[in-house]
C-alpha cells in the first residue's frame, strides 16, 4: 500500500514536470520565429522592431528554467563522472541524495527570493530598460514555477533514491536501463 501511494506521487511528478517540459518545447518555434523576423525586419526592411530582443530573451529564459526539471527527469544534465562511475551504486544513491538534498536547498532560495522580486518588481512597475519597457513580474513567477518544478523532481528522485537503498529495489521500474540503473 506504501509503495503504491509512493508510485503515485512519482508518476504524478512525473506526468507534471513532462507537461512543463512540453509546453516549453512548444515555445522554441515562437522563439525562432521572433528572430528570424527581427533579422529580415533589421537586414531587409531596415527597421528593426523595439520589442523582438525583449520578447527573444524572455522566452529563451523561460524554455531554459522550466525545461531543466524535465531535463533533470530524462537525466539530460551534465555530470562530473570522475569519481562517480568509480563507486558502487549504493553509493552513487547516497552522492545523488547528497547533491539533490543541495540543489533542493538552493532551489528554496530561488524560490524565496525570486518571489520577493515579484513583489518588489509589482510594487515598484520594474520594466527592462529598452525602448518597448516591458514589465518584469511575469519572469520572477516563472522562475518560482520552474524552481517549484525542479524542487518537486528532485524531490521525487530523492524518494526513489530512498526507496532503492531501504529495499533495494527500483520504486518505478526503469523504461530505459541507461538512466535509472546503474
Amino acid at each position: 500500500m506504501f509503495t503504491q501511494v509512493l508510485q503515485r506521487l512519482c508518476r504524478s511528478i512525473d506526468f507534471v514536470v513532462m507537461l512543463a517540459g512540453y509546453f516549453a518545447s512548444f515555445l522554441m518555434p515562437f522563439l525562432a520565429a521572433i528572430v528570424a523576423y527581427e533579422v529580415f525586419s533589421r537586414y531587409f526592411l531596415n527597421h528593426p522592431t523595439i520589442w523582438a530582443f525583449d520578447l527573444s530573451l524572455f522566452l529563451f529564459g523561460y524554455i531554459a528554467a522550466l525545461g531543466g526539471a524535465y531535463a533533470q527527469q530524462k537525466k539530460a544534465h551534465i555530470n562530473v563522472d570522475i569519481l562517480y562511475l568509480k563507486v558502487s551504486p549504493h553509493t552513487r544513491r547516497v552522492f545523488n541524495l547528497f547533491s539533490y538534498s543541495l540543489a533542493i536547498f538552493f532551489l528554496v532560495l530561488v524560490v524565496k527570493l525570486g518571489f520577493e522580486k515579484y513583489e518588489e518588481a509589482i510594487e515598484f512597475d520594474y520594466r527592462t530598460q529598452s525602448e518597448w519597457a516591458p514589465p518584469m513580474f511575469h519572469f520572477w513567477i516563472m522562475m518560482c514555477v520552474a524552481s517549484v518544478l525542479f524542487i518537486a523532481q528532485f524531490g521525487r528522485d530523492m524518494v526513489a533514491e530512498i526507496y532503492h537503498l531501504v529495499t533495494g529495489n527500483p520504486l518505478i521500474a526503469p523504461e530505459n536501463d541507461d538512466n535509472d540503473e546503474y
